[in-house]
């Protein structure tokens, strides 16, 4: 294993385990921990995003050129993710089953079927190449 993937595989546990605990005190009602959840939270994507731009660094890619179709991609993407967390809140928190199920089958619908082709394009399929 390469040092770069090394470091990020253990740098990016820790920005999740942050991120988890977080969300888990924001979201517990009984633990009382709603602000110090905010600030772990925050803190697991900032760590998150530095491993990311350290990961890229050491890969020696160029940093990402922010422009209007990277910002677009970005606000689609949260958006996709609001809507897979209402559908999450509707279940958990507010006792709506199947109206939830249904919304947050709709975000996952929306991250997996457009995010995933406005990021990474349709690969052209080569001829002689073709899969089955």
């Amino acid at each position: 294993m390469k040092k770069k993937n090394f470091f990020a595989l253990v740098s990016g546990t820790a920005g999740i385990l942050l991120f988890g605990i977080g969300m888990c005190m924001c979201m517990l009602p009984a633990w009382n921990l709603f602000r110090a959840g905010v600030v772990f939270g925050a803190a697991g994507v900032v760590w998150l995003l530095l491993t990311w731009m350290i990961y890229r660094k050491l890969s020696g890619k160029k940093p990402f050129a922010l422009n209007g179709a990277l910002l677009l991609r970005a606000l689609y993407g949260c958006f996709s993710v609001l809507v897979l967390g209402v559908g999450m809140c509707m279940c958990m928190l507010w006792g709506m089953l199947l109206p939830g199920t249904l919304i947050g089958i709709v975000g996952i619908l929306l991250l997996l079927l457009l995010l995933i082709p406005l990021c990474r394009g349709f690969v052209k399929e080569e001829a002689g190449h073709e899969q089955h």
